[in-house]
């Protein structure tokens, strides 16, 4: 990803906010804003194309155990590369180990390796559950994504209570039916996910 120009987005957000008709220059709020808005797509939330899913799961643990792994709601929330609008929820994630296994924080790491990059939610699940295949060596991964995306929420139809939830698996689990429903009673289970 070439180098941000934290000048030039500032300049091209207050152009934008001046195409769109807000009053640039005479609203005392919107002094600053460009560079505001600017700095928070670098630092946050476009982060993730900075960050490498092999390295967060590298720190991985031999390991030979037999069921699946799985961490629920993993607070996150990533921006639609369609209307640059967030969609915030959880993410749950469970993995069938091969022969390693990793800290639950680099799996919450994981999530927002992809989660803060301009995003469809659809392949914001593939990716995760293909990187702990390719990249830890899991039998089988999968991801549960529920989020509450503004391009429903805010916009359009303005369904205000929607939410979209959306599954993926990769591996084993991507052909196994059981381990699918493995993964989707341990998220029941907690008694906070709703798949």
């Amino acid at each position: 990803m070439p180098e941000p120009d934290l000048d030039g987005a500032a300049r091209a957000i207050e152009a934008f906010l001046r195409a769109v008709g807000a009053p640039v220059g005479r609203d005392p709020e919107l002094e600053g804003t460009g560079r505001r808005v600017a700095e928070a797509w670098v630092d946050d939330l476009l982060s993730g194309y900075a960050d490498d899913p092999a390295e967060i799961l590298a720190d991985a643990t031999a390991s030979n155990a037999p069921g699946l792994v799985v961490v629920t709601d993993l607070a996150t929330a990533t921006m639609c590369p369609h209307h640059l609008l967030p969609a915030a929820g959880v993410v749950h994630v469970g993995y069938l180990p091969g022969e390693r296994v990793v800290g639950f924080g680099a799996l919450g790491r994981l999530v927002d390796c992809f989660a803060r990059r301009l995003r469809l939610q659809e392949d914001l699940g593939r990716d995760i559950a293909e990187a702990l295949v390719t990249h830890l060596g899991a039998r089988g991964a999968g991801a549960v994504v529920d989020l509450a995306p503004t391009c429903m929420t805010a916009r359009g139809d303005r369904r205000h209570a929607s939410r979209a939830t959306t599954l993926a698996f990769a591996g084993s689990m991507s052909e196994d039916p059981s381990l699918q429903q493995q993964l989707l009673s341990a998220i029941q289970i907690t008694g906070r996910g709703e798949p």
